[in-house]
């Protein structure tokens, strides 16, 4: 059990991703002065956590094993994948539900239709997804820094 929890591969991009979860949660407490618990696992939103994952992950996999390392470039292909996903595919998935929720709306006014609308909030914007890398990049080499340095 021990070399799992001082996997620092594994923790430190999983670590970010809570912590910037928790900044939008707390974000969005201290703006509408209500929490909303649902905000810690809800995807969208100013920064990105899943970026921040994945480029902390290739940050850490560049610093264990050099950025000429197999392990660096599985990082790095895998962060391009997430991030292309998250501003391309999910963005557009997100305005599709948006007007295909105001067409229901207006469609259907003043009549009952299905409680729950389609999910808006899916992806990013292409500055939700750069403020996500660069937390990721100064978290992780941060991080590693004060564990090497230990």
């Amino acid at each position: 059990m021990t070399p799992l929890l001082s996997n620092s591969t594994l923790w430190i991009p999983v670590s970010i991703a809570f912590f910037v979860q928790l900044f939008k949660f707390l974000w969005e407490w201290t703006r509408t002065g209500r929490p909303d618990l649902r905000i810690l696992s809800r995807s969208g939103g100013m920064p990105s956590s899943h970026t921040a994952l994945v480029v902390s992950l290739a940050t850490v996999l560049g610093i264990e094993y050099g950025l000429d390392s197999s392990f660096f470039a599985i990082g790095v292909v895998l962060a391009v994948i997430v991030m292309y996903d998250a501003t391309g595919v999910r963005q557009q998935s997100g305005k599709h539900a948006r007007v295909l929720n105001q067409i229901l709306r207006e469609l259907f006014s003043g009549q009952p239709i299905s409680e729950e609308e389609l999910k808006e909030l899916l992806g990013h914007t292409s500055v939700e997804v750069l403020v996500g890398a660069l937390l990721g990049i100064v978290y992780a080499s941060s991080v590693m820094f004060l564990l090497q340095n230990a």
